[in-house]
């Protein structure tokens, strides 16, 4: 990583000296009692230039084409483990063959971290290598995380090293330091159980034991992180907003960099209450709460959300295979925020606030310089919205400028509104810049997640730790609860036919 000092670590006999030595700079250290040792190099310039690491003790180790520029770590789960073509069971990524074919890029380095830590042959990690069609092969790196890396590497004209580790099918809890968990109340039951248990039928930190800590300290500029489908599916609303903040406040103490980049992925719409399930079988309204978790997120500082709702226009499948948008607008969330270059807007647009008026509701809208519009330049859709009874109509919705004004005859007094909160909601709102607006919904009430399960099936975990009782609903605000129906799809009326 250029521009700050470069941790150097690893072990040798006790009691040994050991000396690093990299572009002209030297240092030593001795080992400690257990043979542990490191060192700081002084911060670099970035270079492309191929030079050589030198480590010295009762043995040399050098390591050669060694490249200076910027680190960043790809992590979570199948959406960011998704390679660049075909993988089994899924759909192969857009375009593949031709992104294979001019994935060609000396300077972007590639290093895959292996499930559990554990390299199995033939498999190729634990080791930096070019981009190249082979290696993305052999590696089967992450395709959103390499095109990120590879529109820094075209925009900054310096090297790019992306260090990946994700694991398919994985929850939150297992890639979070054990001792985070203590600093978000919520999470007590994490915190307190001791290691190797089982808190909500699944054993925390093990992949973070495993896939993440062996990877500090290496100095890197900051973290990409796709998952939250898998704590979807474990009846996750509000609560995975603090599970975010343990795990980001988490990594953060450990590479002792409070304020490292991190930039998560919007879950796409997909249709998990059409899941064969005994245990958690949801509603069409439980992926939207985890949405509003995922939003909550963004008050930890120095993080940003990329929108994906208009990628997948295919709500049957988990896996969108456009992973090329994905990574190009977390590349222009970090080229804007951590490299200064001038993009205009980059983050989606998302509720601001909202202003009754003569039967009507203005919805005021962040990141919506410029104006709003609709990608297919009809009226926007996915609107809802509901008086004191709690009870939502479809609305008609107009834009005016950066806001969108919404009425609806069957609701003469709206005090509330919501936007795509849908399971399989495919929203045309966006800004000037092409990004769509992100679901919402402005009211507190109760929202029923959860279906109900036969009274011969145990709901074992139904309520993950530390989550409201029961069902894992919001909190009410107001005594009209709204209850989504759990088998019919968005009406035509709201623009969306998918998934029928």
């Amino acid at each position: 990583q250029r521009d700050r000092p470069v941790k150097v670590w690893g072990k040798a006999d006790p009691g040994e000296r050991i000396e690093v030595s990299f572009g002209g700079e030297t240092r030593s250290a001795t080992t400690a009692a257990d043979g542990a040792w490191r060192v700081e190099l002084p911060a670099l310039k970035a270079s492309a230039t191929p030079r050589s690491l030198r480590i010295s003790g009762s043995t040399t180790v050098e390591f050669r084409d060694v490249l200076v520029g910027e680190v960043w770590l790809c992590s979570g789960q199948s959406n960011m483990e998704k390679q660049i073509g075909p993988r089994a069971g899924q759909r192969p990524t857009d375009n593949w063959e031709q992104e294979l074919a001019a994935s060609d890029c000396p300077t972007l380095r590639l290093f895959q971290m292996p499930r559990k830590g554990v390299l199995k042959p033939p498999a190729v990690g634990l080791c930096w290598v070019p981009s190249t069609p082979e290696n993305l092969k052999a590696t089967s790196f992450s395709a959103a995380g390499w095109h990120f890396g590879r529109e820094l590497t075209r925009v900054l004209g310096v090297p790019v090293g992306l260090i990946h580790s994700s694991f398919g099918g994985t929850r939150i809890e297992p890639w979070t330091p054990h001792e985070a968990f203590a600093r978000v109340p919520s999470l007590a039951a994490f915190a307190q159980a001791p290691a190797g248990t089982k808190v909500d039928g699944i054993e925390t930190s093990t992949l973070y034991n495993s896939m993440i800590a062996p990877l500090a300290p290496y100095t890197l500029k900051g973290f990409l992180w796709y998952q939250g489908e898998s704590n979807c599916m474990n009846a996750d609303t509000w609560i995975y907003a603090d599970k975010m903040r343990a795990l980001i406040e988490g990594w953060r103490a450990i590479w002792k960099d409070e304020m490292a980049p991190f930039y998560f992925v919007h879950l796409a719409p997909w249709l998990y209450s059409q899941r064969e399930t005994k245990v958690h079988p949801l509603t069409e309204l439980a992926l939207p709460m985890l949405w509003e978790a995922q939003v909550k997120a963004l008050e930890i500082p120095h993080t940003g959300l990329v929108a994906s709702s208009d990628i997948s226009p295919d709500v049957r499948d988990i896996h969108p295979t456009n992973k090329r948008d994905i990574g190009l607008r977390l590349a222009r969330l970090a080229l804007s925020r951590d490299y200064g270059i001038p993009l205009g807007l980059v983050d989606a647009p998302r509720f601001r606030k909202l202003k009754a008026s003569k039967g009507t509701l203005r919805i005021h809208f962040l990141n919506a310089e410029g104006g709003l519009r609709t990608r297919d330049d009809k009226a926007p859709a996915h609107f809802s919205i509901a008086g004191e009874d709690g009870v939502f109509h479809p609305a008609e919705a107009r834009i005016d400028g950066e806001s969108v004004v919404l009425k609806s005859p069957a609701v003469p007094k709206p005090v509330a509104a919501r936007h795509a909160f849908h399971e399989a909601s495919f929203p045309n709102l966006m800004n000037a810049a092409g990004l769509p607006a992100l679901p919402f919904r402005t009211d507190t009430w109760k929202v029923e997640i959860e279906r109900a399960v036969p009274t011969e099936v145990p709901a074992a975990g139904a309520v993950p730790a530390g989550a409201p009782s029961p069902a894992n609903a919001a909190p009410a605000a107001s005594p009209a609860a709204h209850t989504a129906p759990t088998t019919q799809a968005p009406s035509s009326a709201q623009g969306d036919k998918r998934g029928k």
